[in-house]
């Protein structure tokens, strides 16, 4: 059949099995919008308030489902606005597919209204991007980039579309969905290897990351784990895999995790990483973390293999493929001593002290998983809540946790909210955040509202940007440059002026009626709690040291 460029892009789009595309429309991109508009009863589209939360809401939508997701804008400054979003991904390794427009294939490189060079500003925060010249190229060009965000290890891919392309005709014919999935070829140190040193050792250790929610290896993961009965932690992105308070289930590893973890890490024989790329807040000090440890390293990437820690067995493929064929081959056994030891450290675990007169933020998250229940999917911004939602959140599901974990970006959580939201209206969805990275991002409350959309906003007001302030308390003398940013936001009235419900917090009881209020609401809402800036994460692990060096008080 014979189509234009536009009606090519929405026909791909459903093909691939695509049902919403988050975006913000522009001159260059008139044409899709108008493809949009007589397909709206196959293709939905949600117009966000800026182009950055339309690419957070794409891969929101995509942590949550598992599938691709999808985003759109124009030219210029349309396509300079998802480049964070873009980075978030990338970092995290989530699928999606981005959709820009530009001005026509005549006026590129002559400095055209709203003209940028996005392809080449996107090259390193990508996993790979096109600019369609012909027509004719155009359907080819975005199976392939639903193949490529969705296969090996997952990322964000950038399709840029000039105007008369989207304008042109040529012949379409319609094509299956392409193959997806985490599938490659293994190829590493043989699993043997891998089973041996796993059963002989002492007192092994493993941590994992997203690496296996991407693979939906949760159940095998816990299989390894019992069977070898191995103490085991997770990375910020593999929150959820295992259920909280399962006995080898150590908690969160690194710069904030538990001291039972980062302890069972640097006295370990053997470190298995699963899924998970030894970042800077893990691996604290490159040369001491895992030293008496033979490191064995199963991830989809083989660039990870040895990247950050030398690794002594690496072995390249699909987590959850791996993990099968491995299982079998692993010893069940009983670690007494080595559980002994570690239940030592755990008895030095940081507990929280709490304080119903106030709001306490371990205390406000209890609050939230007690009443919000188990299948509630959670976002958060970047900040001391983060870390707080990571540490204390009664994870149960893989994909119920939402976060920017490599790039760290203040103003994630409202637009991965909405994109969970658009996915599951009948699940309930809180995002937690702070004033610092709230002001950032609400904004995108009216998208929330527009469309419907009930997310239930906790904001941990401290009145200062806390991750900040800890740091310059801890390392900078107290010297609070820029940190107590002194601002007068009533929350409360601003969500009413967006024609969402507010309330404002100053106890745990109080806290605790207006999140029961906001679980029957249906419309958005926000809760401002109030919380004291001395507040601070713990416990903590400075910069380039190890477990010896925790900070509990």
């Amino acid at each position: 059949m014979l189509l234009n460029g536009s009606d090519i892009i929405t026909e791909v789009l459903i093909e691939q099995g695509v049902d919403t595309i988050f975006g913000y429309p522009g001159g260059a991109i008139l044409n899709i919008y108008d493809s949009f508009y007589k397909n709206r009863d196959r293709l939905r589209h949600i117009l966000t308030a800026h182009e950055q939360g339309a690419a957070h809401a794409a891969d929101g939508y995509a942590r949550a489902t598992g599938k691709t997701g999808v985003c759109i804008a124009t030219s210029g400054p349309g396509a300079t606005n998802l480049v964070t979003g873009l980075a978030t991904a990338y970092m995290d390794s989530v699928p999606m597919v981005a959709i820009t427009g530009n001005v026509g294939t005549s006026l590129i490189g002559r400095d055209a209204f709203q003209e940028v060079y996005i392809v080449g500003i996107t090259m390193p925060i990508t996993k790979h991007n096109f600019q369609v010249r012909r027509v004719e190229d155009l359907a080819k060009t975005l199976r392939q980039a639903f193949r490529i965000a969705h296969t090996g290890r997952f990322g964000p891919v950038l399709v840029d579309i000039p105007k008369d392309v989207t304008a042109a005709t040529t012949e379409f014919e319609p094509e299956p969905p392409v193959q997806t999935g985490c599938h490659a070829e293994r190829s590493g140190m043989s699993l043997d290897a891998v089973a041996d040193i796993i059963n002989h050792a002492k007192s092994p250790f493993l941590f994992y990351g997203g690496g296996v929610r991407n693979s939906g290896a949760e159940e095998e993961i816990r299989a390894l784990i019992e069977k070898s009965d191995i103490p085991s932690a997770y990375t910020l992105m593999g929150a959820g895999v295992l259920s909280y308070g399962e006995r080898n289930n150590l908690g969160l590893i690194g710069m904030h995790g538990r001291y039972s973890a980062n302890c069972a890490a640097d006295h370990a024989d053997v470190i298995v990483a699963v899924g998970t790329r030894f970042s800077d807040r893990v691996a604290l000090n490159t040369s001491l973390f895992g030293k008496n440890a033979k490191v064995i390293h199963i991830d989809i990437d083989p660039s990870e293999i040895s990247k950050n820690i030398p690794t002594h067995l690496g072995v390249v493929g699909d987590v959850k493929e791996v993990l099968t064929e491995l299982l079998p081959k692993i010893k069940e056994q009983k670690r007494t001593a080595w559980q002994e030891q570690v239940g030592q450290w755990k008895a030095r675990d940081y507990v929280p002290k709490d304080d119903d007169s106030v709001i306490k933020p371990h205390q406000a998250i209890n609050a939230i998983c007690e009443l919000s229940g188990p299948d509630v999917i959670v976002s958060t911004d970047v900040g001391q809540h983060q870390m707080w939602a990571a540490q204390y959140l009664h994870h149960v599901k893989a994909r119920n946790f939402l976060t920017s974990g490599g790039l760290g970006t203040m103003g994630y959580g409202y637009g991965a909210a909405i994109g969970a939201q658009v996915a599951f209206p009948d699940r309930k969805v809180v995002h937690i955040t702070s004033d610092g990275s709230f002001h950032m991002n609400l904004n995108e409350a009216c998208t929330a509202v527009s469309f419907g959309l009930p997310v239930i906003t906790v904001i941990f007001d401290n009145r200062v940007l806390g991750m900040v302030h800890q740091w310059q308390a801890a390392f900078y003398g107290g010297r609070f440059s820029a940190s107590e940013p002194d601002r007068k936001t009533d929350y409360v009235a601003v969500a009413r002026g967006f024609g969402a419900e507010g309330y404002h917090c100053r106890t745990l009881a109080e806290f605790r009626e207006a999140f029961s209020k906001a679980l029957q609401s249906k419309v958005p809402v926000w809760i401002d709690c109030e919380i004291s800036p001395e507040e601070i994460v713990l416990p903590m692990i400075p910069g380039g040291k190890t477990s010896a060096d925790t900070i509990f008080h």
